[in-house]
């Protein structure tokens, strides 16, 4: 069992940390401005699964291996940055099409879902971000270590699905009018390949 003060300390910053513009909530964004609120909410659906593994391990205590094996860190960053680089490309491409010609979405939901759980697992800096966070917010005197800690992530992964829903179901109130509007199509798209390429690169030139 979790201690109030410090519960109530870690879903404040953590609904900060939510709330924070940042790569994720910028696509979700993009995605439901362009695609409709539903697409945004299947990537956030998708987020939040890879959080979910990612506390997982944490509380497992598998995330020592990403921490100690000499190639795990580098290697996931490379398949991370080389995702993020082709998903800008194909919304790069996708500045060219106008989608006020098509009737149905360019992806399916769970193409929206299994995006968003690739986006997020093939970030390392999220798994060490839970292995630094999560712990901090424990107590030894309050029972396993590892329920607490999946309890943490559990709250964590609840916070950020109701902030990103949230930016899904206000974006997605845009799309009808970007749908009809070829040019603001085009800045979405140019400017969500530009959040991805940044992503990919920050990823790169993370160190441990």
């Amino acid at each position: 069992m979790l201690g109030y003060e410090p519960l109530v300390i870690f879903l404040l910053t953590t609904l900060f940390l939510a709330i924070t513009p940042g790569p994720d909530n910028l696509y979700v964004l993009m995605q439901s401005a362009v695609y409709g609120y539903k697409a945004g909410i299947f990537i956030t659906l998708g987020l939040c699964t890879g959080l979910i593994i990612h506390s997982t391990a944490v509380a497992l205590g598998l995330a020592t291996v990403l921490k100690t094996a000499p190639l795990a860190f580098p290697l996931l960053k490379l398949f991370g940055a080389g995702y993020l680089v082709y998903l800008a490309w194909q919304a790069y491409r996708a500045a060219t099409v106008d989608l006020s010609h098509h009737n149905t979405e360019p992806l399916s939901r769970f193409q929206f879902y299994r995006r968003g759980i690739v986006m997020n697992l093939s970030n390392p800096k999220i798994v060490l971000f839970f292995l630094a966070f999560l712990p901090q917010f424990t107590d030894v005197n309050q029972g396993d270590l590892a329920t607490q800690i999946v309890l943490l992530g559990g709250l964590f992964v609840i916070i950020a699905f109701i902030v990103m829903s949230t930016i899904a179901l206000i974006a997605g109130s845009l799309s009808n009018w970007l749908m009809t509007s070829p040019k603001v199509q085009k800045i979405m798209h140019r400017l969500t390949a530009i959040v991805l390429f940044g992503l990919a690169l920050h990823i790169t030139f993370l160190t441990r």
